[in-house]
């Protein structure tokens, strides 16, 4: 079993962003992450070493999540729920925790190695991982074994137990459907590095400020912001500023922020001032920038969310 251990536990990370890719959940990937090691495990005696130990816990793993999706509807955010609201000083609706929302995935998850980051990034991004959750499950895992992960057809169709043929038939139709669900070519375009400090750099003072007109200025035209579990999402930059005004800063150093980043895009978990002057754990904002702005501001406050960044719970 040790020697197992020490063979599998560095591909830990991977495993869970291919389950995570294929779940849209953090917590349901660690659980057939588990659930793969588990049956990896029980068959290692049978592993004949045919393919690298990789390609043989990712197909045990691709297998075991194509089996958790078999009775679960897709995992949304609130954008792909309905129409913006267009009164953003109303309250918002209630939260929806009988939702099984798409949960974020901080960097920090991916391990310790930079180049695993790196080349994550576009993979991870939540646009992405929203879209494919529109896909049926073998046309995921198709999309994600073949364009994210480069799997040749035939390791596929030998993993679906299905001709090269079908396996490039379900990648042509999962390519539509990606597209159809939700177009993020424009998303993945960002600033270069500096013009993004800058920009982030902003954004924190301005929020930590209560300078909601200097945030908004930071804001794409047609920015959007959603708040899971919320329903509520609005979009444009007025709205949103209008929202924020009203319902969010209200005063200055209400909220501290701190850098952390999330699905290969920069974010920030989020400190809100309690009755005793401390901070305390609020919300994981994950950002989508591009050169022309902020576009999109995914506000999540689950608090088992803010638990995936292994931040303490209160700013000291």
């Amino acid at each position: 079993m040790t020697d197992f251990a020490e063979l599998t536990d560095p591909l830990r990370p991977e495993l869970l962003a291919l389950c995570y890719r294929m779940l849209g959940s953090v917590h349901d990937a660690e659980d057939q992450v588990q659930e793969t090691l588990l049956r990896a495990w029980r068959g290692y005696d049978r592993f004949e070493g045919q393919s690298s130990l990789r390609t043989w816990l990712y197909r045990i793993a691709t297998n075991t999540c194509l089996r958790a999706l078999e009775n679960r509807s897709r995992r949304p955010l609130p954008t792909g729920l309905g129409a913006p609201s267009g009164d953003p000083d109303r309250p918002l609706e209630a939260a929806r925790a009988e939702i099984p929302w798409l949960e974020p995935f901080p960097d920090t998850l991916l391990g310790a190695d930079p180049a695993a980051v790196v080349t994550s990034r576009s993979s991870m991004r939540l646009a992405l991982i929203a879209a494919l959750q529109y896909l049926p499950p073998r046309q995921r895992a198709v999309l994600i074994l073949r364009d994210v992960l480069q799997w040749r057809a035939a390791e596929v169709a030998e993993l679906l137990g299905v001709s090269a043929v079908a396996v490039n038939s379900l990648l042509q139709r999962a390519r539509e459907g990606l597209h159809d669900a939700a177009p993020v070519q424009d998303e993945i375009s960002e600033p270069d590095d500096a013009a993004q400090r800058a920009l982030l750099d902003q954004y924190a003072a301005a929020f930590q400020a209560a300078d909601v007109a200097g945030l908004t200025r930071l804001l794409r035209a047609d920015a959007v912001l959603e708040m899971p579990p919320y329903p509520t999402w609005f979009a444009g930059r007025e709205h949103i500023g209008r929202f924020l005004t009203g319902h969010v800063l209200g005063e200055p150093d209400l909220f501290r922020l701190v850098p952390v980043p999330a699905n290969g895009q920069p974010a920030f978990a989020g400190y809100r001032r309690a009755a005793d002057g401390s901070y305390r754990a609020h919300m994981l904002e994950v950002l989508t920038c591009t050169p022309a702005g902020i576009a999109r501001i995914s506000n999540f406050t689950d608090p088992q969310v803010f638990a995936l960044t292994g931040l303490p719970q209160v700013l000291t």
